[in-house]
């Protein structure tokens, strides 16, 4: 288990690097797919499969209106990829800051292994995220109807900022 969850959190840095080098939305949105990927196999390996599914299954669906907004706005006939040299650069220094940070941090490590929720089950009543899930409703509902409003607000700027000058079928001809 401890190298499936080294390797959720290797992929889950280099999703983050590649997200924050790329200029372009192409390659920037398939770099956030993976971290997304990446960040939801750590929570499982914690003990949260539910909300594992439902984090992954929300923000892919964010990330598809995302992605769909930012390709119309973003009219580059050829994107820069990760193998070209500006991208490549940034990724480099990048992880270089990354490898710094943990050879700075590394002594106070505490421990090397992962030990998954699901093997005390035999100390607990309820999984971690049945708890969390109810929690969540109960005493952060108000935090959730905010978060709703501040999503569907959000959704009215992002349209009207792309829709220009055109007026749909109202616009005089």
């Amino acid at each position: 288990m401890t190298y499936i969850m080294s390797l959720f959190l290797f992929g889950l840095v280099l999703g983050l690097v590649a997200v924050a080098s790329n200029p372009s939305p192409y390659f920037a949105a398939l770099g956030l797919v993976v971290v997304a990927g990446m960040g939801c196999g750590v929570l499982v390996g914690h003990g949260g499969p539910f909300l594992s599914l439902v984090l992954f299954l929300i923000y892919l669906g964010g990330m598809l209106v995302v992605f769909a907004y930012s390709a119309a706005l973003a009219a580059e006939p050829y994107p820069e990829s990760w193998v070209s040299g500006p991208v490549m650069v940034d990724m480099v220094v990048y992880l270089v800051g990354v490898g710094l940070a943990l050879g700075v941090f590394w002594e106070g490590w505490c421990e090397f292994s992962w030990v998954p929720a699901d093997e005390y089950g035999d100390l607990s009543v309820l999984r971690g995220d049945v708890g969390g899930i109810a929690m969540m409703y109960s005493s952060g509902g108000g935090m959730l109807v905010v978060s709703a409003w501040v999503l569907l607000l959000t959704l009215f700027v992002v349209l009207e900022l792309t829709r220009g000058l055109s007026r749909g079928a109202l616009r005089a001809v």
